[in-house]
């Protein structure tokens, strides 16, 4: 039976002893699993299925929901603390919502593990986050071209500005509007340089509505965690 590189996304309690998981394969992308037994005090599992530790799985099954038949961890766990634990399961959040199941995504699977070492590194956080979400928008034929003005299909101005319609691209505007990009800021978009502060927040603000669509007009936990997070250490 072949081991599979993984990580798991999400787990919940199943029945008495057991979990549902959700994992993230480099081979067989994303995958429903039950992990019979992994609750119980002396089961191999417990423990072991956490975000954050590269493992290698093997399981099998006809349906959707296959059966976990071994997990072994295949380096540490990678360390994810305050600000950068709640961006790795934001990541995590992305690939269970947006990557459908049985599909291989091995680019994916490499960009998500390199991301999560540089969050635990201490990388710049919304940089690491823009990168990938980006990449997401690419891979999954979601992005947009950055430098053409989608309704005249002349090149974006530098110095004019420019409306975000999803789907379609950006369309200039006669004049600066609120959540209006400047024309600068998207030939920075488009090679990815987030160098400049003002056009990280341009990268930020894209991102969320060039995602949204595809969410669903989801509320992700990851960011309700992190506000409640932001919220208590000032009270402290």
């Amino acid at each position: 039976m072949t081991a599979h590189a993984a990580f798991v996304i999400h787990s919940r309690p199943y029945r008495e002893t057991s979990q549902l998981v959700e994992v993230f394969t480099r081979e067989q992308g994303r995958q429903s699993l039950v992990a019979k037994g992994s609750r119980q005090p002396r089961s191999p599992l417990k423990g072991l299925l956490q975000p954050f530790v590269p493992l290698a799985l093997t399981f099998a099954g006809k349906g959707e929901l296959k059966n976990l038949h071994r997990a072994e961890a295949t380096a540490p766990a990678i360390r994810l603390t305050g600000t950068a634990l709640y961006s790795g399961l934001y990541l995590n959040e992305l690939i269970y919502y947006l990557l459908e199941t049985h599909t291989p995504f091995d680019e994916v699977f490499e960009a998500y593990h390199k991301t999560l070492i540089n969050l635990a590194n201490g990388e710049g956080i919304e940089p690491c986050l823009r990168h990938f979400e980006f990449y997401m928008l690419d891979i999954l034929g979601y992005g947009v071209d950055f430098t053409i003005d989608a309704d005249s299909g002349l090149a974006v101005d530098p110095a004019a500005w420019y409306q975000y319609q999803p789907e379609s691209g950006f369309i200039r505007l006669a004049r600066a509007e609120p959540g209006a990009y400047a024309g600068d800021h998207l030939y920075a978009l488009a090679e990815l340089d987030l160098t400049r502060a003002e056009v990280l927040v341009s990268a930020k603000r894209f991102s969320r509505q060039a995602l949204a669509p595809y969410l669903g007009g989801r509320v992700l936990r990851s960011r309700a965690l992190f506000i409640k997070g932001k919220r208590g250490s000032r009270s402290e």
